[in-house]
């Protein structure tokens, strides 16, 4: 692959991984381990939502140009 930018051929990929969203609720395991039992401690991760969402990009190692193909 050549840069953009330059046209220099010292590029790379790379993989940006963003997340969104909660993990474990403490509160919601703690109400449901009153409620249930031990079992209940797994309605923390109810609804929790979390989702991720990855991107490749190109890079150039000499200007540091980056953009997606």
């Amino acid at each position: 692959m050549i840069c953009l930018n330059c046209g220099s051929d010292n590029c790379q990929v790379i993989n940006e991984v963003h997340t969104h969203g909660k993990d474990f609720s403490a509160s919601k395991g703690c109400c449901g381990a009153f409620l249930f039992g031990p079992i209940g401690i797994l309605c923390g991760a109810c609804g929790k939502g979390r989702t991720t969402q990855n991107k490749n990009y190109w890079v150039c190692n000499n200007c540091g140009y980056k953009w997606r193909m």
